[in-house]
């Protein structure tokens, strides 16, 4: 009993001092925890601190037509200055501070997989969130394994010493790089809690991926836009403006933050700040574009000159062209020069015009309007570009306001946006406009339809009912289109119109279309043919349009024929067909003969009782029968060498074209009915044909409205940060099938179609689709007002300009037709992205995100409000 007695009090005596060795050990540990901050959880700086986001995402085709796949790595979010100084500090204690959380190295270790963006699917998932190196895992777990901390200790210092080798000088941006090259730059990153706190060293579990169909990324607080304002979804809060650089090569580096330059420096007020990209909407490598089977707009034209020209035999004026073209090239090369300095300089300045706040450098050109011999044909009222494009800034109007939304914009606008009241005084009778206070009101009549368009469209389709409006009819033209009521009621029929008027004494008439947002041009009917194909829209429309069709053989009635479908409707609704006054009958007489010789059928002759007017409807033939048969040869019918496809800046003829006939050809058979029309494939484009991307036309033309429609979808509507409420009028800058267009048929917004002149002529195939647009060539100005749209796409335009033309003047003109907040997307190669981005910039616009991958590059920027104070001399 004594021996065990002692050995129980031995081992009790042991109990004890081990229970106080435990003890005074444990209060150590607490001192020593509540002492060093390298063992608080990282999330109770999560509000401090950016988050470290490595991604990956499968590999995907990102070309519908080339399928081209990309082997990437990590995909790190740049840390802010504050990190950087944290980091630094956290560094210098190390030593003192021997255990260190693992969270940070554990997260970069594993971030190494490949990873690809897919600008089709808006994805980039598979990847983890981490924290910066110096907030990882509890500190707990890092205090009880001595062999772990001192690896982690060393692999910190390593961190710590590349850190440094890879910033070098460069104090103010942190890039993390990938072999592949990849970088992305956002005007905001992911949300941030206002508090601290969050689940600590739990931040490596999270997944970020981008859902398709929500558009949310996972373990972010999503930035949503609402009414033009940046919101955290958690919070409902506004968040702040800032800058985020995505970018990722073999080593992580950490560093600052770019941020762009403050608006405020110079002037501008505060605007609202709209929802900023996710940063999930990525690039497309551009497809290899050819011509294929398509020839282009500029050769087509150029060749119809040159054999008119050879017909002619004017040798003097070719040499007078010559030596023209050669002093123009002088004068840009001058130009260039001084768009270089003041580029350099950021020396902007207003445009020193007459038209102020309205100038169209084409149309307002008044040094070549003043040197002109006539304006019998309203030659003062066509296109006179300048010979070197402007660089100055078109002032906005006093009081302009942020445009009233579609639909109610159709109704009224903000008087101060068109501060034009004359067209009100003139045509206020007829229900054109009226002001109304602050708005510019527009009850829906016109000349001939007082008391409302859509009266008078149902007449038109109940005095025949093959007109089908939505179904058979779905593209038309609207010739002298006032303030364009008669296209912005056809939307409520289903059907596109597009509206064209010259900038005449009815000055505002035009710009009052599109801030109605109607789809409308500057364009006049008097030498030159209009900038359409031929055979394309399936109704041309005139009332009360001032268009002496009957004078001069018909020459102007002549050129609708050229633009009307074979088996489209004319309808024109002016006095000689209702009134029997002298000048009236002797019209009329005149288009009935006219008419006949054209071969057109008179299909209905109507009068309507509610605005006492009347109107009549002419069919164009659909085969070559009746010119076969016809005794008088006047018109005459066009050379076959006369191509009636040339367009730009081609001198009217006073002669009809035949009509195709051959199955295989375009215009020998009436479209599909729409909607059905937009997705088939036009039944004149066969597998013997090269489309522009290099497959056979039929499967190119598939490809491309896939491709669009899935970037559309997953990218832009989503990723972009862009609030599509307040968008509108939209350009596609170079369209090829309008694939762009075709994909945005359910949103509130109509796209005008730019085939540039020098890219591959398939603006017929837009039309086949029941979509529009326009040729034209960027290295001028487009015919529209200032402040015209809410969105510019450029798809690789730009860097197929440069070998004719400076981008400098490009982007000036950008600025001038694009809304004050509207929005501009690029897509081209890195280098013209950089350049482009520069300009933009000095423009002040907000730079919103940038992609770049494989020397491809894309950008989405907003223009502010900001204008230069001082005016340019003259």
């Amino acid at each position: 009993m004594a021996l065990f007695d002692r050995n129980q009090k031995q081992r009790s005596s042991l109990c004890s001092t081990a229970t106080i060795v435990v003890f005074v050990a444990l209060c150590l540990v607490g001192l020593w925890m509540i002492s060093s901050p390298e063992t608080i959880p990282a999330a109770a700086n999560v509000n401090k601190k950016s988050d470290v986001v490595a991604v990956k995402e499968e590999d995907s085709s990102l070309d519908a037509t080339n399928n081209v796949k990309q082997n990437s790595a990590n995909v790190v979010a740049e840390t802010t200055a504050a990190d950087e100084a944290a980091a630094a500090a956290a560094a210098a204690d190390e030593d003192n501070n021997p255990a260190k959380p693992a969270g940070g190295e554990k997260a970069a270790a594993t971030s190494s997989k490949d990873q690809t963006f897919d600008d089709e699917n808006g994805r980039t998932e598979g990847g983890a969130l981490v924290k910066p190196e110096s907030g990882g895992g509890g500190g707990d777990e890092a205090a009880t394994d001595v062999k772990e901390i001192g690896s982690l200790e060393q692999a910190a210092i390593d961190m710590k010493d590349a850190t440094e080798q890879s910033l070098g000088d460069t104090k103010d941006a942190a890039v993390v790089q990938d072999k592949s090259g990849e970088e992305i730059t956002t005007a905001a990153s992911v949300a941030r809690e206002s508090g601290g706190g969050g689940d600590g060293g739990g931040a490596a579990k999270n997944k970020q991926s981008f859902d398709d169909e929500n558009g949310k990324l996972d373990g972010v607080n999503l930035v949503k836009d609402v009414e033009n304002k940046t919101m955290s979804e958690e919070s409902g809060k506004p968040l702040p403006e800032e800058t985020t650089t995505v970018s990722s090569k073999d080593s992580i580096v950490a560093a600052a933050a770019m941020s762009d330059e403050k608006l405020s420096k110079n002037g501008e007020q505060a605007q609202p700040v709209e929802a900023l990209p996710n940063g999930q909407a990525e690039l497309l490598t551009e497809r290899a574009a050819q011509n294929g089977s398509f020839t282009t707009q500029a050769a087509e034209s150029i060749k119809e000159k040159k054999k008119r020209a050879e017909k002619k035999n004017k040798k003097k004026k070719k040499k007078k062209v010559k030596s023209a073209a050669a002093a123009a090239v002088a004068v840009a090369e001058e130009e260039e020069e001084e768009d270089g300095g003041r580029l350099t300089s950021l020396g902007w300045k207003l445009c020193n015009s007459s038209a102020g706040a309205d100038y169209i450098p084409c149309l307002d050109n008044e040094a070549a309007i003043k040197k002109l011999k006539t304006n019998a044909h309203y030659e003062h009222r066509e296109r006179h570009c300048p010979v070197s494009p402007p660089t100055c800034l078109v002032p906005s109007p006093e009081g302009y306001r942020e445009p009233i939304r579609w639909p109610r914009s159709r109704d009224k606008i903000w008087y101060h946006n068109v501060p034009h009241s004359e067209l009100a005084a003139y045509k206020g009778h007829q229900n054109w406009v009226k002001v109304s206070g602050e708005h510019l009101t527009f009850p829906g009549g016109g000349t001939q339809f007082k008391h409302g368009a859509l009266h008078y469209i149902e007449l038109i389709e109940s005095s025949f009912r093959e007109v089908a409006w939505g179904r058979r009819s779905r593209v038309a033209l609207d010739v002298g289109c006032g303030v364009a009521s008669f296209g912005g009621y056809l939307f409520d029929h289903d059907v596109l119109t597009m509206s064209l008027a010259p900038k005449d004494e009815h000055e505002a008439q035009v710009q009052f279309a599109l801030e109605r947002g109607i789809p409308a041009i500057s364009a006049v009917m008097g030498t030159r043919r209009l900038p359409f194909p031929s055979n394309v829209f399936d109704v041309v429309h005139c009332a009360r349009c001032r268009v002496p069709w009957h004078i001069e053989g018909g020459m102007l009635l002549l050129e609708l024929n050229r633009l009307l479908r074979p088996g489209g409707f004319f309808v024109w609704s002016a006095t000689p067909v209702y009134q029997k006054l002298p000048d009236d009958v002797e019209i009329w007489g005149e288009m009935v003969k006219l008419t006949k010789a054209m071969c057109w059928e008179m299909v209905s002759k109507t009068r309507d009782t509610v605005d006492q007017v009347g109107l009549v409807t002419f069919r164009k033939p659909a085969d070559n029968a009746c010119y076969k048969k016809r005794r008088q040869k006047d018109p005459p019918l066009c050379e076959p060498s006369d191509d009636p496809n040339a367009a730009w800046n081609i001198a009217l003829r006073a002669c009809m074209h035949w009509v195709p006939t051959d199955p295989s050809v375009r215009g020998s058979r009436w479209p599909e009915q729409w909607p059905e029309r937009m997705e088939k494939t036009p039944y004149w484009l066969n597998s013997s044909q090269v489309g522009v991307y290099g497959k056979a036309a039929p499967d190119d033309f598939v490809a491309d409205h896939e491709h669009w429609r899935k970037v559309v979808r997953n990218s832009y509507l989503t990723g972009m940060g862009i609030d599509w409420k307040t968008v509108r009028n939209v350009m596609d800058m170079r369209a090829v099938y309008g694939g762009f267009a075709a994909a945005l048929r359910d949103m509130s917004v109509w796209v005008m179609n730019v085939v540039t002149i020098n890219s591959p002529d398939t603006l017929p195939v837009i039309y086949e689709r029941g979509l529009f647009g326009i040729y034209h060539d960027w290295c001028e100005s487009f015919s529209t007002y200032p402040r015209s749209y809410d969105l510019l796409h450029a798809d690789h335009l730009f860097s197929k300009l440069k070998s004719r033309c400076k981008v400098l003047p490009v982007i000036v003109e950008v600025d001038r037709i694009l809304r004050p907040n509207g929005k501009l997307i690029v897509r081209d190669d890195k280098e013209t992205v950089d350049e482009i981005k520069g300009v933009v910039r000095s423009l002040q616009w907000e730079v919103r995100m940038t992609v770049s991958k494989n020397r491809e590059a894309m950008l989405c920027a907003r223009k502010t409000t900001w204008r230069p104070t001082e005016v340019e001399a003259r």
